[in-house]
């Protein structure tokens, strides 16, 4: 199982497209868990994860989260228009092409 972590300023409006990202991999039968969690909470305990994806509006922790990780996690911020539609399909599409998928 793959596991996808989203991280907003407080993890509500990330939360939303979460449900939407579930929606498209359970539509595409693939075998991942997406959570989203606060830019605090994220940084307590990054990881386990396969991936970490930025909402738009902490874009500016971009390089601080990378050095978190230290290169063993991909970790990039999600395009600004496909949070804003809730795209969670081009979400999903971009957090599996960072994990090779």
């Amino acid at each position: 199982m793959k596991k996808i972590l989203l991280v907003c300023n407080a993890g509500m409006s990330t939360s939303m497209l979460v449900k939407k990202m579930q929606t498209e991999a359970s539509n595409r039968n693939l075998d991942v868990h997406i959570e989203a969690k606060s830019l605090t909470d994220a940084k307590k305990g990054l990881g386990d994860e396969d991936v970490v994806l930025l909402g738009p509006q902490i874009r500016y922790e971009l390089n601080n989260v990378k050095q978190l990780v230290a290169g063993k996690i991909p970790v990039d911020a999600i395009n600004m228009q496909d949070y804003g539609l809730m795209r969670g399909d081009k979400v999903l599409d971009q957090a599996l092409g960072l994990m090779g998928d």
